[in-house]
């Protein structure tokens, strides 16, 4: 069974950085998996802020582009999320995603609040 755990949310102020850390299992062949993280802010829907492919082609919402980095560790099945110059519009709970034979899994959220 595949299963995404989140960590590396918390409280940082604006301008400040944090790393997020997806550590995947229960998948034979993680670097056959699409990857990425997605967001749900305070009373909006969930939405993509990057993913990365297993050829490692990234994509990225244009509001992090710049500011975010996804990476992947094949060898760990660990995907991260680098978040520099964090903003209070930033504020959401983060949540890892894997495309993976046709399913899609998710993560149950880390929480990152950026204060002004």
């Amino acid at each position: 069974q595949v299963q995404l755990v989140e960590s590396g949310g918390g409280l940082v102020q604006a301008g400040g950085s944090l790393r997020l850390s997806c550590a995947a299992s229960g998948m034979m062949i993680f670097r056959g998996a699409r990857m990425g993280w997605y967001r749900q802010p305070p009373g909006a829907q969930r939405e993509l802020v990057a993913g990365i492919a297993s050829g490692d082609t990234t994509n990225y919402a244009d509001s992090v582009k710049g500011r975010f980095t996804i990476s992947r560790d094949n060898a760990r099945n660990t995907v991260y999320l680098e978040m520099n110059n964090l903003k209070p519009e930033d504020t959401a709970v983060y949540y890892c995603n894997a495309f993976y034979f046709s399913t899609n899994y998710w993560g149950k959220g880390t929480l990152v609040t950026v204060s002004s």
